[in-house]
């Protein structure tokens, strides 16, 4: 390897090192409801948005809620470190369709009505929190 691919790649696994990523896949429940709770977390530092997650009467924050421990999770094994108070926040979260199931219901006058079970998966990314994205 060349030096300036090593310096390279040495800057891109230093920036890797700060952020934490977490996955949620195949979430039976659909990707409209899912993206309601997203954006109320989206950009909040990470305490903040476990407390909003657990006292909200949505559904679905609870499998955020299960998402956003495991960012923690995955950022303290990482960094070696404790993550404390203002000192993560969530960077990005997107929710993305997955596969749906399709079932027939019957209806009347023999016809079957068609049900789409949807299902969605979730994508998490915390970051370190700087003195620059408090302001």
């Amino acid at each position: 390897m060349g030096k300036r691919k090593r310096i390279s790649a040495e800057q891109h696994k230093q920036a890797r090192q700060e952020v934490a990523q977490a996955k949620l896949r195949g979430i039976p429940s659909s990707p409209r409801k899912m993206r309601l709770v997203a954006d109320m977390v989206r950009g909040v530092e990470v305490f903040k948005a476990m407390g909003l997650l657990h006292f909200s009467n949505k559904q679905a924050a609870a499998d955020v809620e299960k998402l956003l421990k495991s960012a923690i999770a995955n950022w303290e094994q990482k960094n070696e470190t404790k993550a404390e108070s203002n000192m993560l926040y969530i960077k990005t979260i997107t929710v993305d369709p997955a596969p749906m199931l399709k079932r027939l219901r019957p209806a009347p006058q023999g016809r079957g009505y068609r049900i789409r079970k949807r299902s969605n998966h979730v994508t998490m990314v915390l970051d370190r929190l700087t003195n620059n994205d408090a302001e």
